[in-house]
């Protein structure tokens, strides 16, 4: 049952979709809804945090952020060198040489994963490819990269080596904390983070 309600939901959301973007394009759609909804079952749209914050710290120059949420919440704060592209504006023709393209690795992000997704599946929609979604948005960023939980002490290494890296990472990032060892286990070792605008810490809603 909860399944069922579950598939129900996304298929009203593909609708939404397919109406929101403007009729006179359709002829240029790549996939049908059927095909968008296999997309989405697979999830292969998200990103994991860990993946994104290797990414910055290693300054991978092919990563472009999007984040979708409005001006002032951009404006509070934002991923380091992100760019704003508020979800009511994703179909402007100002931002399609920016979505519509085969070099860059972007990725969407807001509060929570479902205006990001939204996104996704718009320019999936529209055939546009390299689009993906940061899981869990930046509340999970926030659970998982700067604020990660430590291991119990009983807990293997690799988890505590994930644990240190992320910690690594959070702090470059903003974040803060202390890394935690295990025994002999060494705290990960990080390139420097790129410089970016430093905004306050994220406070937003599930979105």
């Amino acid at each position: 049952m909860k399944s069922r309600i579950i598939i129900a939901i996304v298929f009203l959301s593909l609708g939404l979709i397919i109406a929101f973007v403007p009729e006179n394009t359709t002829s240029q759609y790549k996939l049908s809804a059927a095909e968008l909804l296999d997309e989405v079952k697979g999830e292969t749209q998200f990103v994991h945090p860990d993946q994104v914050a290797d990414m910055i710290v290693q300054d991978q120059p092919t990563m472009q952020l999007i984040d979708i949420r409005s001006k002032e919440e951009f404006e509070k704060y934002a991923l380091p060198e992100a760019i704003n592209i508020p979800l009511d504006n994703i179909l402007s023709e100002e931002w399609k040489p920016y979505l519509n393209q085969d070099v860059y690795l972007n990725v969407f992000y807001s509060n929570g994963t479902t205006r990001a997704n939204e996104a996704w599946m718009i320019t999936r929609q529209l055939g546009y490819k390299n689009n993906y979604v940061l899981q869990g948005g930046l509340n999970y960023w926030v659970e998982t990269v700067l604020n990660p939980e430590k291991p119990d002490m009983t807990s293997p290494d690799d988890e505590f080596a994930r644990y240190n890296y992320r910690k690594a990472a959070g702090n470059a990032l903003g974040g803060g904390g202390t890394i935690e060892q295990k025994q002999d286990v060494e705290p990960a070792k990080l390139p420097p983070i790129r410089k970016g605008n430093k905004k306050k810490m994220v406070q937003g809603g599930c979105s």
